[in-house]
């Protein structure tokens, strides 16, 4: 119980301060050093941002958001150990106050339909300017959900062709195996011993699947391989 009393404290404190107008407490994860330090040198000479943290892999990046509570994450998605999307699963889980915006190189429409399920704050890709990076930034941590205006384009192209005829995921046939078994209730162990491959090879086919297809949980994977007629 009092648990839950620190934990309305910490939202009431942090809604206060960004009320007020103090600096952004942000974390900046990406697996190139030059990636980071650009954007921090970018971002110094902002008065009301703050950079508290830096992680060059996901792990990293779900430790320091354990640790400072920050109030926003700029978060690459491809990374070692742990992606980006892997980190944000954790991230909007554990530490549900901060508020997650990723940057990437990729310019795909499956990634941001990924990550708006898990429910980041915004997508922008990393040749963004610093205007929009820092408009970017500012809707996040107010609770606003930003795509940039590529990203928002393509997205809008996607979904009205996915509408206008049948829907094609792109699936490998190894991944549509995984998915069937997926749609049959076996665990990844299970499913690992009777493909014949590793369980860490299962687990990277089952984000693909769910990248691809937009199924974030079991149920809404055994009804996508029940409408390809996987089950």
């Amino acid at each position: 119980m009092q648990f839950k009393k620190n934990d309305e404290a910490n939202k009431m404190e942090q809604a206060v301060r960004l009320h007020q107008g103090s600096k952004i407490r942000m974390i900046i994860a990406d697996d190139h050093d030059l990636v980071r330090e650009g954007i921090h040198v970018r971002l110094s000479s902002e008065g009301n941002i703050d950079v508290i943290g830096e992680a060059k892999n996901g792990r990293e990046a779900v430790d320091l958001c354990r640790q400072h509570k920050p109030d926003l994450i700029l978060l690459d998605i491809s990374m070692p150990e742990m992606n980006g999307l892997e980190a944000a699963t954790i991230i909007r889980q554990d530490v549900p106050d901060t508020k997650i915006l990723f940057l990437s190189v990729y310019d795909n429409d499956e990634y941001v339909q990924e990550a708006l399920r898990i429910g980041a704050n915004g997508f922008v890709l990393k040749d963004v300017s610093k205007p929009e990076m820092l408009n970017a930034i500012r809707m996040a941590v107010s609770g606003a959900t930003y795509i940039g205006p590529k990203l928002s384009k393509s997205l809008a192209n996607h979904v009205q062709q996915s509408s206008s005829s049948a829907q094609d995921y792109g699936l490998t046939n190894r991944e549509k195996q995984v998915l069937a078994a997926i749609s049959e209730g076996l665990p990844n162990k299970d499913i690992a011993e009777n493909m014949n491959i590793s369980v860490r090879t299962v687990e990277s086919h089952r984000m693909s699947i769910r990248v691809k297809t937009g199924g974030g949980n079991a149920v809404m994977l055994t009804k996508i391989a029940s409408e390809l007629g996987l089950n």
